[in-house]
């Protein structure tokens, strides 16, 4: 949701605190602030973009070898410069960064108010930063005490550093179901602090995930982690595999497209290791581990938000087409809230990119506490998704940084096919041809994905004849369905256009109401068992004067003589066909968008990683 940036050393702290922050703006950019630590205690921060930022601190002295920096996706008060982390206490002699939702806030607030405290912003992380230094002017502690003892009143999800002016040599972060890693750095006594690891491997490729409720103390070059009840714990270093270079736009004006175009590679990375057609093997380790509880499951229940449900869905058509099992497929906003039944024969299939999205966490803490199985498909390895989950599988998608996933969705479903067939053979719901078959095609994704690319150029000419469209409407059947309201949903996020994902049969029951001259609909219509349906569905919307876009398959003549613009994509099997077709449904959306003059990496209103409710 936001992004926190940290370190402790002999280094100038400025530079790191920037460019930091820079890669973590697509965390969130209503507003950014630093705090350094040097004699005094000097906050820095400004509403906008973190460039608005590095701009207003030009002049200003900015030495120290101690500080913390925030870009922030505002949650409380209005994005506005008195908002902007960092924030100061009440005597300003303590300041916190803070990622999360205090939810008791305003009883908190209260009680200090009554005590004299005089709040600045509308923020809950104010509140909390007083009620740091209350505790330690009034408690007789030390400073991480205080800062433990504080965390225990408050009820919420937090990701937070500390300073304070007159502990020079020391800095504090703590978590609560938002991330924080901790950088170890190759000087002795050097540290860095950030919510993912995209600032500190420049610097490390050696880290601690911080664990909920730990609080971690740095103190003249020494750290110590401890639990909010005062328990020392032992931190594993891990070694990141991120290499610099993939945060880097690598000659592509944002990092959507670069990562649309890194799809074949992404796709590649994670099967590889996992299948090899010509040796009729496929095996993905966490389902071995689980084959019989997978084998024997009455019913998968699959969890995500945005993006991730569509991928989501596309695992339920693959699921029980290929292995007869049944699925559901929630939203994890609304699965903990509706008291679903949940058995321990159920295997739950939380999904999602980033592995700190607060709705899934707190799905999954749902279903564990009834004792189903949770196996947990993700891309960020060491996240708290993966360390919540009994098994799982990563996708290796790589660091995906524009806000609208493009290159995790199709990561996302490839793992998730691969479950399927391995779920399938070894129930024996589909045959030994059919198993060999997919497989053959799984492979030979990548290259259709290279070939899709290659129709950009006409995409772009597309795009530039509906960039002022008002509304859109994306149709597709079957698995294409899913597609359908992946291509929408990329459409709005990025573009702001309007529009909507439908079954395409479901057109007469309401939607078909909207068709005019003036309305673009988007059909999934590749060659399939649906496809007949699917003509008949574009002859209702030509007889209604709507436009037609269509995704076909190389070679079709009978919607190309009904449609009035086609883009055409490699035959593949209709099991495997949305991680094909939905490739021209995001160079669609880029180039609306860049044409609308939108950022793209950073829509309005929306952040990367959700984690708060």
């Amino acid at each position: 949701m936001c992004g926190i940036v940290a370190y402790i050393g002999k280094r100038d702290v400025y530079p790191i605190l920037i460019k930091g922050l820079q890669r973590l703006e697509y965390r969130g950019y209503d507003s950014a602030g630093i705090a350094i630590l040097n004699g005094d205690l000097k906050i820095f921060k400004k509403a906008g973009k973190v460039s608005d930022l590095h701009a207003f601190a030009k002049d200003k002295d900015t030495s120290g070898h101690i500080g913390m920096g925030h870009t922030r996706w505002a949650t409380h008060g209005e994005p506005n410069d008195r908002n902007a982390h960092p924030h100061y206490s009440q005597s300003g002699a303590f300041a916190i960064i803070h990622n999360g939702i205090i939810e008791n806030y305003s009883s908190i607030k209260a009680e200090l108010s009554k005590r004299g405290h005089i709040f600045k912003s509308d923020t809950d992380t104010e509140v909390l930063v007083h009620l740091i230094e209350d505790i330690f002017e009034h408690g007789n502690v030390t400073l991480d005490e205080a800062v433990r003892l504080a965390l225990g009143e408050v009820i919420g999800a937090y990701a937070i550093v500390v300073l304070s002016k007159d502990h020079p040599n020391e800095l504090i972060c703590a978590r609560k179901g938002s991330p924080i890693v901790l950088g170890v750095g190759k000087e002795k006594g050097e540290f860095f602090v950030a919510s993912d690891a995209t600032p500190i491997i420049e610097y490390t490729n050696n880290v601690i995930y911080l664990n909920d409720g730990e609080v971690a103390y740095i103190n003249n070059g020494t750290l110590t982690v401890k639990t909010i009840e005062n328990q020392v714990k032992t931190p594993y270093i891990h070694e990141l595999e991120m290499k610099l270079e993939q945060l880097e736009k690598g000659g592509f004006e944002h990092f959507m497209m670069k990562e649309i175009y890194e799809q074949p590679r992404s796709i590649w990375d994670s099967m590889r290791g996992r299948i090899d057609a010509t040796k009729g093997f496929l095996r993905m380790g966490g389902v071995a581990e689980y084959e019989n509880k997978f084998s024997n499951a009455k019913r998968i229940l699959i969890i995500g938000c945005g993006t991730s449900w569509h991928a989501g869905l596309v695992a339920e058509y693959l699921i029980e087409d290929l292995a007869r099992i049944p699925v559901e497929v929630e939203y994890a906003s609304e699965f903990r809230y509706r008291n679903p039944i949940i058995h321990e024969t159920d295997i739950v299939i939380p999904i999602s990119q980033s592995g700190e999205t607060a709705d899934t966490l707190a799905a999954i803490e749902l279903a564990k506490s009834k004792g189903a199985t949770i196996f947990g498909v993700c891309n960020v390895v060491g996240a708290s998704i993966p360390r919540a989950t009994h098994a799982g599988a990563y996708t290796h998608a790589g660091p995906e940084i524009g806000v609208a996933s493009t290159k995790a969705f199709t990561a996302q479903v490839t793992v998730l096919t691969l479950i399927a067939l391995q779920i399938a053979h070894h129930r024996g719901t589909i045959t030994d041809s059919r198993y060999h078959q997919l497989m053959n095609e799984l492979e030979a994704v990548p290259a259709k994905v290279e070939r899709v690319l290659k129709t950009n150029d006409q995409i772009m000419k597309l795009a530039a004849k509906f960039k002022d469209a008002r509304n859109f409407l994306y149709l597709g059947r079957g698995y294409g369905f899913p597609v359908a309201l992946e291509g929408a949903l990329k459409l709005k996020e990025i573009s702001y256009i309007h529009a909507e994902g439908y079954p395409a049969a479901e057109m007469k029951h309401g939607p078909i109401a909207l068709i005019d001259a003036e309305m673009p609909v988007v059909v999934i219509a590749n060659k399939n068992e649906t496809y007949e349906k699917v003509v008949s569905n574009i002859q209702e919307v030509k007889a209604r004067k709507g436009i037609i876009i269509a995704i076909v398959t190389e070679g079709d003549t009978v919607v190309k003589g009904l449609a009035d613009h086609v883009i055409e994509i490699p035959e593949t099997d209709d099991v495997l066909m949305p991680l094909v077709s939905v490739v021209p449904l995001q160079l669609l959306s880029y180039h609306i968008a860049v044409l609308r003059g939108c950022n793209v990496d950073q829509p309005r209103n929306l952040a990367k990683s959700v984690t708060v409710e």
